[in-house]
C-alpha cells in the first residue's frame, strides 16, 4: 500500500526549494537527506532529497534532480509516496483508511456514531464522527475517551467525556443521574 509522506507546496527561492506539507509522524527518518521517493503523479519522480531544513515550523527541501525554482514550482501539489511496510507498524497504530467506516459506540455498546475521517492535529488527532442525526463530532483521539479499536468487529469504542456528543446524550446522562442518586 502507499502512503503518502509529504505534498510539495510553494517554490521558495530561487535554487529549488520548496516547503512541504509533512503527513508522516517520522519526517526525520521518511525525509532524510539522500532518501529517494517516488511521486503521485509518478512522471515527476522519483526524487532524491539533496537538502532540507526546518524553519517557523515548517519544512523545506531541495530535490537533486529539480535545482532551479522553474523545476520546484512544477512540483506544487505533487504528492511524495512510499511502500508501506505493514511490519513497522506498531500495535495501536491505525491508518486513516482503516478506521473511516467502523461504527463508533459508547462502553454499554450504544451507538454513537459513524467514524468519517481523521483529522491531524498538532497535539493528537481527531476522530471524526457523524452522529445519527448527522451532526459532526470531533474526538479526541487519546486512549482516555477512544478506549478500544476493534478492526475485525468494525467498531471503536468512546468513553466521552459529558456534553462531547449531541444534547440529547448529556439530558439522558443528567437523567439517569438524577435518578440514581435520588435528586
Amino acid at each position: 500500500m502507499q502512503l503518502t509522506v509529504a505534498i510539495v507546496g510553494a517554490a521558495h527561492g530561487l535554487k529549488g526549494e520548496v516547503k512541504l506539507d509533512v503527513r508522516t509522524d517520522d519526517p526525520e527518518r521518511r525525509l532524510a537527506v539522500g532518501s529517494s521517493l517516488e511521486t503521485d503523479p509518478a512522471e515527476m519522480g522519483p526524487v532524491t532529497i539533496a537538502s532540507r531544513r526546518e524553519y517557523k515550523g515548517n519544512a523545506y527541501v531541495r530535490f537533486a534532480e529539480y535545482d532551479d525554482r522553474t523545476g520546484a514550482e512544477s512540483l506544487r501539489g505533487v504528492k511524495l509516496i512510499i511502500e508501506s511496510d505493514e511490519d513497522e507498524l506498531e500495535d495501536d497504530a491505525w491508518f486513516p483508511h482503516e478506521l473511516k467506516g467502523l461504527e463508533a459506540l459508547d462502553p454499554d455498546g450504544y451507538e454513537l456514531g459513524v467514524v468519517v475521517g481523521v483529522e491531524p492535529m498538532p497535539a493528537q488527532d481527531l476522530l471524526i464522527v457523524r452522529e445519527p442525526d448527522g451532526v459532526i463530532t470531533r474526538v479526541p483521539f487519546v486512549k482516555e475517551i477512544v478506549t478500544e479499536v476493534d478492526l475485525e468487529d468494525n467498531c471503536v469504542v468512546i468513553d466521552a467525556p459529558p456534553g462531547l456528543f449531541s444534547p440529547d446524550e448529556l439530558v439522558i446522562s443528567e437523567e439517569t443521574h438524577q435518578a440514581e442518586s435520588g435528586e
